[in-house]
């Protein structure tokens, strides 16, 4: 991935209604911030079909929105198999949806698989916690962990790109 002009991130956690669709929104801003929204893609996605076609939980899209974050517009897909080879990086939010992607994953796909919080800086949890059956302050961690993984991620990305 080295120089590529276009690099393509997709999030992944269970249902696609909570801390995926969090990751797509937060580093979709940071990426504009930083003028790269031409050269860098970015999609959420859930391993189960809970969601399809559903926006993200209320509650996830109020604790964004209170931070200047907007995702009214996203909708909630499932992650197949061509996902590998269309994303860079495919970044689970947990080790269970990790191990998940693993078994889907094909042999000698192109993409790297990971768990989003490797490129953490701030914050030394492996997982982001899933808020679904939590109360609000779930959903504030979760944005502290995601901002923190993101601006990681980002810097990560521009290197690679030599921007």
């Amino acid at each position: 991935m080295k120089n590529k002009e276009k690099i393509s991130v997709i999030f992944i956690c269970m249902g696609n209604i909570c801390r995926s669709p969090t990751a797509e929104a937060v580093f979709r801003r940071y990426v504009e911030e930083a003028g790269l929204e031409d050269v860098i893609h970015i999609d959420s996605a859930g391993t189960h079909d809970y969601h399809i076609g559903e926006p993200p939980d209320t509650r996830t899209q109020r604790a964004a929105k209170l931070r200047g974050y907007e995702m009214s517009d996203l909708r909630g897909r499932q992650a197949g198999v061509g996902d590998f080879t269309r994303f860079d990086y495919v970044l689970a939010m947990d080790e269970a949806n990790l191990s998940i992607l693993q078994d889907l994953q094909p042999r000698g796909a192109p993409s790297h698989l990971g768990l989003f919080l490797e490129f953490a800086e701030q914050h030394n949890e492996r997982e982001v916690p899933d808020p679904y059956f939590g109360g609000a302050d779930g959903f504030e961690h979760v944005l502290d962990l995601v901002e923190d993984a993101s601006r990681g991620l980002l810097k990560h990305i521009r290197a690679q790109l030599g921007r």
